[in-house]
Order: structure tokens, then sequence, then C-alpha cells
């Protein structure tokens, strides 16, 4: 499927079919990473976009897609927080907006799915036994999200020190 150029890259000056050539290479490469295909989409069109944010009609003409895809779209990006909704002011229309902190939200947000997981690994340990093959392999995932979870939360602050120095933004 060919894409329709960005309309407005062309009035901030960017060739619109470089454009629209990183935004589909961006989005298969998210999508061979494991990210819903047209989720990949509406994310890559949004962070290459002068503003950040699009309407739902604007991305629909720019990936040539329904409205209904768009929304189904933004609702999962919007779950794993990589999007966020915004009124368009004076108007009933919303605008999807893609931040310059997205993967530190998205990765932070893990955190909580990494504690929930732990919790039920510590179940299965406990139901199976500590002993037993099964909860052995158990106890080492759970392990291993533990290990995750605390080299994350070290990452994050390292990534906040170095976005300050680099782009002169606080996190």
């Amino acid at each position: 499927m060919t894409t329709e150029p960005n309309p407005g890259a062309a009035e901030s000056g960017r060739d619109p079919e470089a454009v629209s050539k990183f935004v589909e290479g961006f989005a298969a490469q998210l999508v061979e990473a494991g990210m819903q295909r047209m989720a990949a989409r509406v994310f890559a069109a949004l962070l290459a976009s002068d503003a950040g944010a699009l309407t739902s009609a604007e991305l629909g003409e720019q990936l040539q897609v329904s409205p209904a895809a768009v929304s189904g779209a933004v609702r999962y990006l919007s779950q794993v927080h990589m999007v966020s909704r915004e009124r368009e002011p004076g108007s009933r229309r919303e605008r999807y907006r893609v931040h310059s902190d997205q993967w530190y939200e998205a990765l932070t947000s893990r955190d909580a799915i990494l504690k929930h997981w732990g919790q039920t690994l510590r179940v299965g340990v406990d139901s199976l036994g500590a002993e037993t093959p099964g909860g052995q392999r158990i106890a080492e995932t759970l392990a291993f999200f533990e290990y995750l979870e605390g080299e994350l939360t070290q990452l994050m602050e390292r990534w906040r020190e170095e976005r300050a120095r680099t782009f002169g933004q606080g996190a």
C-alpha cells in the first residue's frame, strides 16, 4: 500500500515523500518488534509531525486510513502511554499528541507491570514449590524481573540527567 505524502510536510519545507518513507519504514520496524501495525503507523506519523500532534482527520488523510482505524490505534497507544488525547482549542475535535518523553513514560509504566507480574510469579513459586523444576523456572523468572525492575529505575534516573544535559529539559 502506498501512502500519500504528509499534507503539512511541504509547508514546513520538508520533502513529503521522504517524510512518508520515514513514517512507513519506522512503523515497519515497530511492527517487527511486536507493535500493532496501525498503532505503529499512527505513532510514527505523530513522531514525525512538526507539532507532535495531529487530529484523527489529519492522521487518516496522511496514512490513507479510516477514522475507525485511527481511533483503535490511538486507544492502544494511549493505554501504553505513548500518546495522549487533547481537545483542539475552540473545537470538539481531539488531537493526539506524542510527547518528547514518550519512551520514558512507556518504559516507566512497565514498572507497574513488572511489580504485578512479580506478585503473580511469587504465587506460582509458592504453588509449585521452589524445589520443583517448574517452581525453579518461575523463581528464576521472578529474580530476572526483580533485577530488571531495579535496573530500570536506575536507568530512567540516568536518562533524566542525560536528557537535561543534552536537550536542556528536566524530567
